[in-house]
């Protein structure tokens, strides 16, 4: 009998002894794994490029974009920088050029149709790792995102009814005119320095069919898009463009850039890139196919 209490005591005393071990395990584990299981080491790829991978960790973002395989491109429907050929493939003079800087890092691009006016916090969330679209390089831009060297010349030119093209020679004031614009535009910009009242509509090819429709007196877009998109053989031939509007308010003409995260190391990248493209030649070949003249395009 004295044996089976002997016995039953140390059992009890055995079990006591697992039990605080293995409280004192699982204490000692959770502030590590944060959930009290076992801390384990996370994989290298997560380290490097996982979806919290950034530069406000001290990251790379050439990295992290090698890491996931894929450079997502925010852009608009934007001819004849970006837009979708019958087959539904985005493609023009930006569209073919991100691809072959996506092509020169090792991975694929994809493109991420955005709304002009959140771009930026588009590109802040990572939803986009660059906006590449006929972005004008205004103090607006340039303090929201860090920019690679200008890579093309632009202006904003007023949009009008062909036939009545003469009544907007030498304008210098749109006071009284109902005038289409992107919203967030450069365009939108300039129309309201000269005294316009602004329709602001989601992209600058909406502003064409305001025009068209006769419920906007005029709009204001893209030099580089006005010449690919009206005028005689495109879907406006009863529209043309006139007044440089840059001239008008006393404004040199702009300059497009491609936007990245501010601090990003694609920056320096991109222009490693455009500078061979340059000297390869497949700039130019790139602007002949879409009409983009050769004066525009900088080196």
């Amino acid at each position: 009998m004295m044996k089976s209490k002997q016995l039953l005591a140390f059992l009890l005393t055995f079990v006591l002894v697992l039990s605080l071990a293995a409280c004192g395990g699982k204490e000692g584990n959770s502030d590590a794994s944060g959930d009290g299981g076992a801390s384990v080491a996370a994989p290298e790829d997560q380290k490097t490029g996982g979806a919290d991978n950034g530069l406000e960790t001290g990251g790379s973002d050439l990295a992290y974009v090698q890491n996931k395989g894929t450079l997502v491109v925010g852009m608009t429907d934007f001819a004849p920088m970006d837009y979708r050929d019958a087959g539904g493939n985005w493609i023009g003079f930006d569209a073919d050029m991100a691809s072959a800087f996506a092509e020169s890092l090792g991975v694929k691009v994809e493109f991420q149709e955005i709304t002009w006016d959140y771009k930026v916090m588009e590109l802040n969330a990572k939803s986009i790792d660059c906006v590449w679209n006929g972005m004008t390089l205004n103090d607006e831009v340039k303090a929201a995102m860090d920019t690679g060297n200008a890579y093309c010349l632009n202006a904003q030119v007023l949009v009008v009814p062909a036939d009545q093209a003469a009544d907007f020679e030498n304008l210098t004031s749109l006071e009284g005119m109902n005038v289409a614009v992107e919203s967030g535009s450069a365009g939108e910009d300039a129309a309201e320095a000269l005294g316009a009242s602004t329709t602001a509509v989601a992209k600058q090819a909406d502003a064409l069919m305001e025009v068209s429709a006769g419920t906007a007196d005029a709009a204001v877009i893209d030099l580089l898009m006005a010449g690919a998109m009206i005028g005689e053989g495109t879907n406006y031939a009863n529209l043309t463009y006139t007044v440089n509007l840059n001239t008008a308010q006393g404004l040199e003409s702009e300059e497009y850039g491609v936007g990245f995260r501010k601090g990003s190391d694609l920056v320096s990248a991109w222009n490693d890139f455009w500078a061979a493209a340059v000297a390869d030649g497949s700039v130019l070949e790139t602007g002949t196919t879409y009409g983009v003249q050769e004066s525009l395009i900088l080196e």
